[in-house]
């Protein structure tokens, strides 16, 4: 059976069609902030992959 994993996300702005903001991983009592999209889903997946090893 596969682990859910939490985030909650709080986006503060956008500017160029973008969100900027911070992203709070639960179980890992973690929190960082964001300046794209991109940069949101790519801390995600991080943070999975790290659990997962």
């Amino acid at each position: 059976m596969k682990k859910k994993r939490t985030f909650i996300i709080e986006v503060n702005d956008t500017q160029n069609q973008s969100w900027q903001g911070s992203i709070e991983w639960v179980q890992g009592q973690k929190k960082q902030a964001f300046r794209s999209v991109l940069e949101l889903l790519k801390l995600m997946e991080s943070a999975i992959s790290k659990e997962d090893e």
